[in-house]
């Protein structure tokens, strides 16, 4: 036997000798597993305990859980350590993905409108008013858990995940439940904590899952059958209430679900050889803005626990419990798209809403917005999807499943106040799919103390030529400057100086339109609008008549250009908007006698930014002019007011009353400084100023010092019904102030 043979059978021999040992010490060294209940904004404390158990260095073998303990704990599995999810949650914005609110951008015009204007909105199907099947769809929650777990989406077997895990979900039709082990973590993760009336429900292989807390919260039973010696228990479920404490009817309705399943506790406890409770009794399953406290109090109590876990095996000093590096992926390549389902939209259609085309690079979060387009549409029930590594080719394949809407038709309700419009509640009726697959109908019947309505018909084509028809009737009563229905000479003459008048504004419009990107719309069109304006303040020869100054039919033609990239239309913090508007009148009826062809052309740019979460700028610029005819002065330019809902030529302007100020031309500066003292309240302080006069960009007053100045502060809150608002505004040169009231979205 020559030297190289013997070291050769040497080596072997140490190494199946350590092989050996090995296997000796994996099967005399006990299974440790870890049960993670359910219990809303209250599972956060799972993730203090994680971090002791993490810094004790304990092997934990296998992970179960329900509910939130299910996604903390299939995070925790895929290979995210306490540390890593205390950073992750401490980011999340709670309200946002629990919530459906997609970014503003992500939404067409008319899409916006209907989550800037309805505060409740309900299908009717075959004119019978159902309820939504949940709050939320939870979209935004699956888009952050698919990101999440992106780096285990090929792994079909939970088992074969860095930590083997399990999570516990209920058959919302037998009401047995459904261990999830196997398929896509995101949706098993998503199912078992499927929130009934909070979250929709989860298809997965023909079984409509909701929340596994239903039927067993804490599954140890299923957990010490995976072979389990020891078990880690933390309990976050809540407590029963006494007299005291049931103070409300949610109060006894949650005590009454609860008694199933701390009855079953009083067992489940004793078989957990390690059984953690956090101190949380003072939360609520909503409590995530109270989520550092309530992983501080998970923390705390693994501590107390921490002499039980110091003699549990230890993972080895080379051997890492399978936590990997958080880096949240910038880029990614799709190389295949499959849509799976029933759907009536074609593929073209879903592609062109995504905005991704096959084997291109791009950034996640243009992915990301992608995702959020097609969802925005409200055209899906339900939307999942999952990225799985492409054999062949560096990238992913993007498989999707979606479930097309059965609602069609909806009913939508709003409430406002302001100081012009007065008290009004707003019922609108929305259908989808009226004649074409691409066309909207949408009627909202105004009733308070003036009536109106908008009807909007759009035959929807994206970045191809949309076909649509508007029509709006407005009407208000309020005492408003002489100067634009009277000329000099008849002011002169009478002495008045204000009208008590009532106008009467029906303006209906057939127009095209085009996108040159999902924020940029370009529309042409032809407008008939038929204006009125009558006063009981001046005299006729029949004392019963109303004096009328105005009852004329208008046709022109227009054009408008507008850009809109705020994040929100009431409290922008980010984001650019311009609207330009170009109206040329032709025509008019017989009652203007004198009336000549005259053009008006108007814009308005707004730029948007923050410098801190809390504090947002918001810079204005507008102005606009008259061509041609003098002579009808009733479209001229009106200042005065607040609002985001002034009709024709009224430009909103603090420190004066509505439509003070009249002329054929102005322009007009502002800002305002939004702090968000705590979160949905603001405190604003703004400043306008303009020059409004005839001809000012003729004589060149348009560039002189602000012949009027106005300054504001309030304070607003946004609420389900829109803004609650309250401001009060001063101008020097009357040298009076003018409070402004608001009550919800403006319409």
């Amino acid at each position: 036997m020559n030297k190289t043979t013997t070291i050769l059978i040497l080596f072997l021999l140490v190494l199946f000798s350590a092989k050996a040992q090995n296997k000796e010490y994996e099967s005399t060294t006990p299974k440790v597993g870890l049960v993670l209940s359910g219990g809303g904004a209250k599972g956060l404390a799972h993730i203090g305990v994680l971090k002791v158990i993490d810094s004790l260095g304990v092997k934990i073998d296998y992970v179960a859980g329900t509910s939130m303990g299910a996604i903390v704990g299939g995070l925790y599995a895929s290979g995210y350590s306490g540390n890593q999810l205390d950073s992750i949650f401490q980011d999340i914005d709670f309200d946002k993905i629990i919530n459906d609110n997609l970014p503003r951008a992500s939404k067409a015009f008319y899409e916006r409108d209907n989550s800037e204007k309805y505060a409740v909105t309900l299908p009717f199907d075959h004119f019978k008013i159902k309820l939504p099947s949940a709050l939320s769809r939870g979209q935004n929650t699956y888009n952050l858990l698919s990101r999440l777990t992106l780096h285990v989406s090929d792994i079909n077997s939970f088992d074969k995940l860095p930590i083997p895990f399990f999570c516990i979900a209920t058959n919302i039709e037998t009401g047995k439940q459904v261990i999830l082990e196997k398929g896509n973590l995101t949706q098993s993760i998503m199912a078992s904590g499927a929130l009934p009336s909070l979250f929709q429900p989860v298809t997965i292989n023909g079984e409509v899952l909701i929340d596994g807390g239903v039927v067993n919260n804490y599954p140890i039973d299923e957990l010490r059958e995976k072979g389990m010696d020891i078990i880690i228990g933390v309990d976050v479920q809540d407590v029963l209430l006494n007299r005291e404490e049931l103070i409300s009817a949610p109060d006894v309705l949650i005590q009454i679900n609860n008694f199933r399943s701390i009855k079953a506790m009083e067992t489940k406890t004793k078989k957990t050889d390690i059984y953690i409770k956090p101190d949380i009794k003072e939360y609520s399953v909503v409590s995530f803005d109270d989520g550092s406290k309530i992983i501080k109090n998970g923390k705390q109590a693994a501590l107390q626990n921490s002499d039980n876990l110091k003699v549990l095996p230890k993972n080895k000093p080379d051997e890492k419990q399978g936590f990997i590096t958080l880096k949240q992926r910038d880029s990614l390549i799709i190389n295949s798209f499959t849509f799976n389902g029933k759907i009536n939209y074609s593929r073209a259609y879903l592609l062109g809403k995504l905005k991704l085309k096959p084997q291109e690079k791009i950034s996640y979060k243009a992915f990301g917005r992608g995702i959020n387009n097609l969802v925005a549409t409200n055209n899906f029930e339900s939307f999942q999807y999952e990225l799985i590594p492409s054999k062949n080719n560096e990238g992913y394949d993007f498989h999707s499943t979606l479930i097309e809407s059965k609602n069609k038709m909806f009913l939508k309700l709003g409430i406002h106040f302001d100081d012009l419009y007065k008290s009004a509640a707003l019922i609108n009726i929305t259908k989808k799919q009226l004649f074409s697959d691409n066309d909207i109908m949408s009627f909202d019947f105004i009733l308070g103390d003036h009536v109106r309505y908008n009807f909007e018909y759009l035959i929807d084509k994206g970045f191809y030529w949309s076909v649509g028809l508007r029509s709006r009737y407005n009407s208000f009563n309020k005492n408003i400057s002489a100067q634009l229905l009277l000329d000099d000479t008849e002011i002169d003459a009478t002495g008045i100086n204000k009208i008590d008048a009532q106008l009467y504004d029906q303006t209906n419009q057939l127009y095209l339109q085009t996108l040159f990107r999902k924020d940029f719309a370009l529309s042409l069109g032809v407008e008939h609008k038929r204006l009125e304006i009558k006063s009981e303040t001046l005299s006729t020869t029949n004392p019963d008549d109303d004096f009328v100054f105005e009852n004329t039919d208008y046709a022109s033609v227009f054009a408008n250009l507008k850009l809109d990239t705020y994040d929100n239309k009431y409290f922008p913090k980010r984001g650019i908007y311009f609207n330009s508007d170009l109206h040329m009148y032709l025509f008019a009826s017989n009652f203007n006698e004198d009336f000549e062809n005259f053009s008006i052309a108007k814009a308005d740019l707004g730029y948007a930014f923050s410098t801190s979460d809390k504090l947002a700028f918001n810079l204005q610029t507008s102005g606009g002019f008259k061509l041609g005819d003098k002579s009808t002065q009733t479209l001229d330019f009106a200042l005065g007011g607040y609002g985001n809902n002034l009709i024709n030529n009224f430009i909103p302007f603090i420190g004066y009353d509505f439509i003070s100020l009249t002329g054929n031309s102005y322009v007009k500066a502002s800002i305002v400084a939004d702090y968000e003292v705590f979160k949905k309240n603001h405190i604003t302080l703004e400043a306008n100023w303009a020059n409004i006069d005839d001809d000012i960009f003729e004589s060149g007053e348009w560039f002189a010092l602000p012949d009027y100045r106005g300054y504001g502060l309030g304070y607003a809150v946004e609420t389900l019904v829109g803004p609650i608002q309250v401001k009060y505004s001063y101008s020097p040169e009357q040298k009076e102030s003018i409070w402004f009231f608001n009550v919800g979205f403006w319409f």
